[in-house]
């Protein structure tokens, strides 16, 4: 039986260790073996072209507790050291001015929220490697002042499908991943086996490395510069798995990189490549929780981005359905 992870240890410093090094040249080779460019109309949603009616009916049937689980961190107004630029919120309107009834309050919000403080979804647009978006899209053709000309947010559309929680501080027996920890292909497998789960065609994948409960514990540091994360050569199994979507608590990522002149290679995969969204940020502890009271760790998850023309992503409240 797999322990919760507030029943485990801290893990040892082992744990830091975000290698092998990956070379630029072996990364190029990377790219091109997961590169999915040209299989799916409209190009511009990319692997979410994966999630058939049928896999939407069949991801309808995990439902059983009815447990609704929120994925999203709290809306930060607060500067820190992985918060550089703060959300908005003031009240624009209240009641008091006002001598109609019914009186009325309002506010103003505002987010720069591609970054590690607010829960989000990257679309193709976000990253461009070599120049190129996914699909082969010169990205300084598609993207401008303006916004995104192709795979923007817009494109996406609400997602319900298959949620897969790969739990691995529960598998592993710690209460977090160190941060510079990298989560290999071997690792995925193991918390597969563990956890009772396999990754299939269509399926959201989510990551645990149990960042935000070691932020809670032991306060905020920059994850720009140190955080758990996937190292690259995880992602030919996701791949070849045939997954539609990407997420964690953290933003997928490992820091230190692996590979040499490449602050993001994750991301430049997953996107650029594969033409799988991201979910970064997420606050996945509920949903640890819940999964290991009731001994499962998949559900039916919902993620329904803003309609934002020309966005290259979304602030967005991922829902999981037990």
């Amino acid at each position: 039986m797999t322990r919760h992870p507030s029943d485990a240890p801290t893990p040892p410093p082992a744990g830091t260790d975000n290698g092998p090094a990956v070379s630029r040249e072996e990364f190029d080779a990377l790219f091109a073996t997961v590169r999915a460019w040209g299989r799916w109309s409209p190009a511009d949603r990319g692997a979410w072209n994966r999630v058939t009616p049928d896999l939407v009916r069949r991801a309808t049937a995990l439902v059983r507790s009815g447990t609704v689980l929120p994925m999203a961190r709290p809306w930060d107004t607060s500067p820190g050291p992985d918060n550089s630029r703060p959300a908005l919120h003031y009240m624009s309107e209240l009641g008091d001015l006002e001598a109609a009834e019914p009186s009325a309050h309002k506010d103003f919000i505002a987010v720069d929220y591609h970054g590690k403080a607010v829960s989000h979804l990257d679309a193709l647009s976000h990253v461009a490697y070599r120049g190129q978006l996914y699909d082969g899209r010169t990205a300084r053709d598609c993207v401008d002042a303006g916004g995104a000309h192709f795979g923007a947010v817009s494109a996406l559309g609400p997602l319900v499908t298959r949620g897969v929680l790969l739990d691995l501080p529960a598998v592993l027996g710690c209460r977090w991943l160190t941060p510079g920890r990298a989560v290999h292909a071997d690792d995925l497998v193991s918390a597969e086996q563990a956890l009772g789960v396999t990754i299939g065609e269509g399926d959201a994948v989510l990551v645990r490395s149990g960042s935000l409960r070691r932020r809670r514990e032991e306060g905020a540091w920059d994850p720009g510069a140190a955080s758990a994360g996937l190292h690259v050569d995880a992602m030919p199994l996701l791949a070849g798995r045939g997954i539609a979507l990407l997420g964690g608590d953290g933003d997928s990522d490992v820091r230190p990189s692996p590979v040499e002149g490449l602050h993001s290679p994750v991301h430049a995969l997953a996107l650029a490549a594969m033409g799988v969204p991201l979910l970064d940020n997420l606050d996945l502890e509920a949903l640890s929780a819940a999964g290991a009271e009731e001994g499962r760790y998949a559900f039916l998850l919902v993620v329904a981005p803003l309609h934002i023309p020309g966005g290259t992503g979304s602030p967005v409240t991922p829902v999981a359905v037990l």
